[in-house]
């Protein structure tokens, strides 16, 4: 079978050839299957949230290549990228990246605004979506409204207005409380068992013993590779 993903010599570098240079990510090899829940695991610092922006097309490496499906993505356009990013992937972002102002139902469904999906249309796949995840109820309320974990399941409904096949999630635990995080892992099981592929990067443990694949980073590199019960 072959991966969904492959990295292959990956590295992020800010800065480069400045004093002040970080190298964020090195030389990271890895491949991702269809369907497997894949965890990024490594303490704050250790290159988790930069190799999913990667991962996720938010930004672009300065060495090596990224494969989604076969295609050498670190050669496609900032449009063809775009378009990854609307059709193919999902991205749950650490801090949620909610609108204020605009209701939950207007923020799940903003990302199918620039496709030109009628307000009907838009109206019905979010309330479809947030009704799913348990926030019926909340369809009008705007972000401050809403405890965090509330935003959390807005932010996961947001990226999947558009049915991705990949579901990314930065740090999914970090800003909500603990009841929270036994709903966020009812979720992220669901959508595997939909057929979805899941990656999450996370530092806790909870998260950590989910895992299919489990990536351990360290300082931005790869120090070890795993894999879970259910593999």
């Amino acid at each position: 079978m072959e991966a969904i993903l492959r990295v292959e010599n990956l590295s992020k570098w800010y800065n480069a050839g400045r004093p002040d240079e970080v190298r964020a990510v090195e030389d990271i090899s890895l491949e991702v299957y269809e369907n497997q829940y894949a965890v990024l695991y490594g303490p704050s610092g250790s290159g988790k949230t930069t190799l999913l922006s990667l991962i996720g097309t938010l930004d672009r490496p300065t060495q090596g290549r990224i494969f989604l499906y076969g295609r050498d993505i670190t050669q496609f356009s900032d449009i063809e990228l775009s378009r990854i990013r609307r059709q193919t992937v999902g991205f749950v972002f650490q801090s949620f990246n909610l609108f204020a102002g605009l209701s939950a139902w207007e923020n799940v469904s903003y990302p199918l605004i620039p496709m030109g999906v009628p307000t009907t249309e838009r109206f019905e796949r979010a309330k479809s979506l947030l009704e799913r995840l348990g926030l019926g109820d909340r369809l009008d309320h705007s972000p401050e409204e809403l405890s965090g974990g509330e935003q959390q399941r807005v932010a996961i409904a947001r990226a999947l207005v558009n049915h991705p096949r990949i579901l990314i999630a930065d740090e999914p635990t970090s800003n909500i409380d603990t009841d929270s995080v036994g709903s966020l892992l009812e979720i992220l099981t669901g959508l595997k068992e939909e057929g979805k592929t899941i990656i999450v990067s996370s530092h806790d443990p909870v998260i950590k013993s989910r895992a299919e694949v489990l990536f351990t980073l360290v300082r931005g590199r790869l120090k070890g590779i795993s894999h879970g019960k259910n593999e």
